[in-house]
């Protein structure tokens, strides 16, 4: 079964346009050619970047959120209440009106209590700024020789991709959580598909076009939570601007031209073809996702706006009504249990 499944995959016909193959790609002459056993080089190097990664945000990016004057807000917690916690983790984090009820004639709580509990508890889950602050191409193909420089670009930032989808659980959850999956897993094919039919040319250039402006923007992050405006502004300003050219101007007008129609003047299309350039189309969808977000930022730029905030991170919400909600528990008098379990002497305001 699995030698099929085996013979199945490594089929020449679905890698290869007809009259090349495997063969072509071993090693002659000197010549070196990519392999896809050299995939399994990623591996230790994804994890390498998780455990840099992992010292990174708890020696190195605390201290320079601190000298950067990132501050930590105090949030007001939940109080521990399992049948509300059981509910939050199984059933819903926004709970219905009718569900609301139910629940206070569990717990003992009013409607305002219950509301607060969950607004807390939903706040709890979201990052706060330091967690936030820790985050000629086919010409001779496919005997395309493989150079040390292209080699390593190729091994490290596929383990690179690889620590990130690998990390996803524990890393912050923002609007855009999906579309990251989906940029990561088609990233990661992309890159091994690449690879093992030596698009090597191809892979790099689209690896230089997607690196090009990523660090920019994380950048301007780090400045926005450290409150330096204006270093913020200018550094988005920039990343906008090569975002902008490098993935909706360069890619897909430079890039898929010469996956997606200079390769039939040469070959009679194959699987391969359709493969690489249907994720490198999901690619561009993505693209045009983010170009309207990072557009609702530029917005941000308007006179009166001093802050340009990520749109993918959830905005937590406040505790602005607690001080109402709590007069009118007053005025209602005190719950079954004859007192608050939510009354907490170290209240305080959240943005």
């Amino acid at each position: 079964m699995l030698s099929r499944l085996s013979e199945w995959f490594w089929n020449e016909r679905l890698w290869f346009p007809e009259g090349l193959g495997w063969a072509d790609l071993e090693d002659r002459d000197g010549l070196t050619y990519a392999k896809a056993s050299d995939l399994w080089v990623s591996l230790p190097i994804a994890l390498a970047f998780l455990i840099i990664r992992q010292i990174f945000e708890r020696t190195v990016a605390i201290q320079l959120a601190a000298a950067l004057g990132v501050k930590e807000k105090v949030r007001p917690q939940a109080a521990h209440n399992p049948t509300l916690e059981s509910y939050f983790r199984i059933t819903s984090k926004n709970p219905k009106q009718g569900e609301i009820e139910s629940l206070g004639k569990k717990t003992g709580y009013s409607e305002s209590q219950i509301h607060r509990w969950f607004r807390r508890r939903r706040n709890e889950e979201r990052p706060n700024k330091l967690k936030k602050f820790k985050e000629e191409m086919w010409a001779g193909f496919p005997m395309l020789t493989l150079l040390p420089s292209q080699y390593w670009y190729y091994m490290i930032e596929l383990g690179f991709y690889m620590s990130l989808l690998f990390s996803v659980a524990s890393d912050v959850k923002r609007k855009d959580f999906k579309e990251q999956i989906v940029h990561h897993v088609a990233t990661i094919l992309l890159i091994s598909f690449s690879w093992c039919v030596n698009y090597i040319r191809a892979g790099t250039l689209i690896m230089l076009v997607h690196d090009a402006s990523d660090y920019l923007l994380e950048s301007a992050k780090m400045f926005n939570y450290a409150g330096w405006r204006k270093a913020c502004n200018y550094i988005f300003i920039v990343f906008a601007v090569i975002f902008i050219i490098t993935r909706l101007v360069i890619f897909p007008f430079w890039i898929l031209h010469c996956t997606w129609v200079y390769p039939v003047t040469v070959y009679p299309p194959f699987f391969g073809y359709y493969f690489f350039n249907g994720l490198l189309f999901v690619l561009q969808c993505l693209h045009i996702f983010w170009a309207v977000l990072i557009l609702r930022m530029a917005i941000k730029f308007l006179p009166g706006n001093n802050i340009v905030e990520d749109e993918r991170s959830d905005r937590e919400e406040t505790d602005t009504e607690d001080d109402e909600e709590e007069q009118e528990d007053r005025k209602n008098g005190p719950v079954q249990n004859g007192h608050s379990p939510l009354n907490n002497n170290h209240h305080r305001k959240t943005e």
